[in-house]
């Protein structure tokens, strides 16, 4: 098979877009990322779910990216930091396992359930904070709503002191900056490595029931191993990292899809549809990580009459799986809370690999959503809908603010 590749919009300027023209050529089309790196994009969702449950695709670019082990990427490419690092998002096979075993009784579902209380509480002290702002002025919704909520939920969550939480909140947005250069990205992942490496020692010295102190004292019943020092610095940088942001863009296109549908709000507040319902086709019409970097070909894999070769880059495009109109109709593009399709997306991934913080995700959304539209009924976009600009990123995807009226005129 020979393809022009198509190359990537960092700015993530029209995803869905960009997305619709990689699905027009096939279910595995070439694509161009940062610094002329090639990759398979996958927008097929059966396609997609099957590449992500198959034992012949990796995620340890050490042992199963050609490139990388050819020493052709290199630290002048502004994507390094989302394929070096060293815990169960780059892990595979029995490292995998390993890894996923010693961090799974982080997220059992008692710690998720026992956090009802604490995202009630942020949810409310953050409305009330809306509600005491000047009347009839332009409220960003996504830096003092969607972006706080999740943010104040895994700070808690993993115990984060207060000497060092917006030192990590600024790593975070920066992970996710498109626009930032080789040198700036890893500049940034390195002050969050040393970042995260105090809340460890600071955990160490003062443990409690959170999920840091957890993962410092969980031990592998059967040979008693635990994480490596950096295997847990980078996995903790891993849950902060995907444990907020995917929140932050859930809630954000949430809010923009139920605006700009307003026949399909007022189901939801008549109970004709459910919150969660809601959220289920969100993350089916806007994934929030649009495409996530990178998975390998252990071997030559043929599907479909195409074939990755062993040693290539993969490039999960959760965004145009989701609106797969061989899965989700010819309406696809649309946002209907009652599509019967809407639980089949893949935005928490599938397989092995399927996100440890989705329950955790769900419950934040279903809560912070009806509280927002109960206490602001009359909310709506103070600007149209084109003109909300998306964040800059073609992983991430959100708006790089929320512009709303809280109340009628």
């Amino acid at each position: 098979m020979s393809q022009s590749p198509i190359v990537l919009d960092v700015t993530g300027t029209d995803i869905q877009g960009e997305s619709a023209r990689i699905r027009a050529q096939g279910p595995i089309a070439l694509v161009e990322l940062p610094g002329g790196v090639p990759a398979w994009s996958i927008t097929d969702q059966a396609v997609l779910k099957s590449l992500l449950a198959d034992a012949r695709v990796s995620k340890d670019p050490r042992q199963h990216w050609a490139a990388f082990r050819n020493g052709e990427i290199t630290e002048a490419w502004p994507l390094l930091p989302w394929v070096v690092v060293e815990n169960m998002f780059t892990a595979y096979g029995t490292d995998h396992r390993r890894l996923r075993k010693l961090v799974s009784p982080a997220f059992t579902a008692r710690r998720t359930t026992a956090m009802r209380e604490r995202i009630e509480a942020i949810v409310a002290e953050l409305l009330d904070g809306l509600a005491a702002l000047p009347a009839g002025e332009v409220v960003d919704l996504r830096s003092l709503y969607a972006y706080p909520v999740p943010i104040r939920v895994i700070s808690s969550l993993m115990g984060v002191p207060e000497h060092l939480d917006a030192a990590i909140h600024k790593c975070v947005d920066g992970f996710f900056d498109g626009s930032l250069t080789a040198e700036e990205s890893m500049a940034n992942f390195m002050e969050m490595y040393g970042r995260v490496g105090e809340l460890v020692a600071y955990r160490r010295e003062h443990p409690g029931d959170d999920i840091t102190s957890a993962m410092i004292a969980e031990r592998d019943d059967e040979d008693g191993s635990q994480l490596s020092e950096k295997e847990l610095v980078e996995t903790l940088m891993l849950v902060i990292n995907a444990g907020h942001e995917t929140t932050v863009n859930l809630i954000d296109q949430a809010v923009v899809a139920l605006l700009t549908h307003p026949e399909q709000l007022a189901a939801v507040v008549a109970e004709k549809a459910s919150w969660s319902d809601v959220i289920e086709e969100t993350l089916r019409y806007q994934s929030p990580v649009a495409h996530l970097p990178l998975r390998y070909a252990v071997e030559d894999i043929e599907i479909d009459g195409f074939t990755i070769p062993k040693g290539e880059a993969i490039l999960a495009s959760y965004a145009g799986a989701g609106r797969d109109p061989k899965i989700h109709g010819e309406n696809a593009d649309g946002f209907d809370v009652h599509r019967e399709t809407k639980e089949q997306h893949v935005a928490f991934g599938h397989g092995a690999h399927h996100c440890l913080g989705a329950p955790l995700a769900r419950m934040e959304a279903t809560i912070a959503l009806p509280a927002l539209f109960e206490r602001f009924p009359n909310l709506r976009l103070a600007t149209d809908a084109t003109e909300l600009k998306p964040l800059g990123s073609f992983i991430s995807n959100g708006h790089v603010s929320l512009p709303v009226f809280l109340a009628a005129e």
